[in-house]
């Protein structure tokens, strides 16, 4: 299953430090080589927009394919037990104020 993603093209100025763009995310179907909103979409008539295609993968074969295809994506990049114990000693810090009775 394919989803099409509209994403519009006009920048948001109102965020000086960067350029951030606005998005939208729908799903779609496409047909006849025309890709159909499935649900209601807030654009103009004429408004172009940037279209990014995913494909995600469907339940059964094709998820246990993508589930295969990324295990030991993490192996060697970090040291498990390391991580472990950095955890748990993080755990022993308290950070909540001290409830005042």
């Amino acid at each position: 299953m394919f989803y099409a993603v509209g994403t519009m093209s006009n920048a948001v100025h109102n965020n000086q430090k960067r350029n951030a763009f606005m998005a939208k995310e729908f799903r779609a179907r496409f047909s006849k080589g025309m890709l159909e909103p499935l649900e209601a979409v807030d654009l103009k008539e004429g408004e172009e927009v940037r279209v990014i295609i995913t494909e995600r993968p469907t339940k059964g074969k094709g998820m246990i394919e993508a589930l295969r295809a990324s295990a030991g994506g993490w192996k060697g990049l970090i040291d498990a037990e390391e991580l472990k114990r950095s955890i748990y000693a993080d755990r022993l810090i308290s950070t909540r104020p001290e409830p005042k009775l």
